[in-house]
């Protein structure tokens, strides 16, 4: 009896092991439930999905991979653009920009000799003006008064010596080459040195901001504002006021050649000869025949005028049409310099007024 209990001990556990036997799940009961299961098809599609993810992010940083033109740095963009600013130097690069056609050789040398020749046309006609001016004019305003014959003559000295000056300064000076600055590597390249500068794919080198490169002057030119053939060069940052002083000296200088030819030729006139100049009644028959007597007199006298007469009509012809080009172009010159004037003004008082109300916000 006292080997029962150990009896019935040995019975129950010999049938559990040949009851577990028989359904075959003793690996299943002795080893973990997590290390017996299968992988999942879930994480398989999981890991494939990542590895396509890994490739096109390698190959979205192949595309976006770039070089900066101004310090030489490899750079990777988030996202395609054709346009981008380089994190180290500032430079802007235009990747979707297009070349126009470069010159031909005739086309270049023909514009060279355009401007060469205006100037030349130029130079001849203030000096002819002047010249012939002096000789036409000066006889009558002599005959007033010697001491109103020097005054004229100081005058017309000023103002020859101010417009022809102002000429070859504006001619002959550099409109405002950019400065030479180091670029291309990144060891030369110091911090924000090209800051918003973008490249000049003419000249082959770094272009300022507000920069444009003129096809006549073959070179990239400083706040250029127009390429003038009369003077044979760009009117610039380094050049722009002695181009405006040159406007401004041939309004004067013209005005006052329209003026003085106006005075000698009433002077050297020969007197007119209007006949049937009688009135019968008002209306516009006899204002006709007037202006045609008046104008037919005009026309015999101008036969009888000399060298000296002929000149006065033309200096005062030319000078009245050299006015009124130039006074359009002054105009526009003007206008232009008063509302960047104006813009700039604007700016600064916009940013006085932020900082003063930051300032108050701190």
């Amino acid at each position: 009896n006292s080997c029962d209990p150990l009896l019935f001990f040995v019975y129950i556990s010999s049938s559990f092991l040949a009851f577990a036997s028989k359904r075959g799940s003793i690996g299943r009961v002795l080893r973990p439930r997590s290390l017996c299961r299968s992988p999942s098809p879930k994480i398989e599609y999981m890991d494939e999905a990542a590895v396509r993810e890994e490739n096109s992010v390698s190959l979205m940083l192949e595309d976006h991979k770039t070089t900066c033109w101004g310090c030489g740095l490899h750079l990777v963009l988030e996202s395609y653009s054709p346009i981008f600013k380089c994190g180290w130097c500032g430079a802007i690069t235009d990747q979707c920009k297009t070349l126009r056609k470069p010159d031909s050789t005739w086309f270049s040398w023909w514009r060279c000799v355009r401007d060469r020749l205006f100037v030349t046309i130029l130079i001849f006609f203030m000096l002819f003006v002047i010249c012939t001016g002096v000789w036409a004019v000066y006889p009558a305003v002599f005959s007033i008064s010697k001491f109103c014959g020097i005054v004229h003559c100081l005058l017309t000295s000023v103002l020859s010596i101010i417009t022809v000056s102002s000429f070859c300064l504006a001619a002959f000076r550099s409109a405002g080459a950019p400065a030479n600055i180091p670029w291309g590597s990144y060891p030369i390249v110091e911090k924000d040195g090209l800051e918003n500068y973008t490249y000049c794919a003419y000249c082959s080198k770094p272009k300022p901001p507000r920069a444009h490169h003129c096809r006549s002057c073959r070179m990239c030119v400083l706040d250029m504002d127009h390429h003038c053939p009369f003077i044979g060069n760009c009117v610039g940052a380094a050049n722009h006021r002695y181009f405006i002083a040159f406007l401004i000296s041939v309004v004067i200088s013209c005005a006052y050649v329209f003026l003085m030819t106006l005075y000698a030729g009433f002077r050297v006139w020969p007197p007119l000869e209007i006949r049937n100049l009688a009135l019968s009644g008002f209306g516009i028959g006899s204002a006709a025949s007037i202006v045609k007597e008046i104008v037919a007199a005009l026309a015999s006298s101008a036969l009888l005028l000399s060298a000296r007469g002929l000149i006065l009509i033309y200096l005062s012809f030319a000078s009245l049409s050299v006015e009124i080009g130039i006074v359009v172009l002054l105009w526009q010159q003007l206008y232009w310099i008063y509302e960047v004037y104006r813009v700039l003004l604007g700016t600064g008082n916009a940013g006085k007024s932020q900082d003063i109300s930051s300032s108050k916000l701190l």
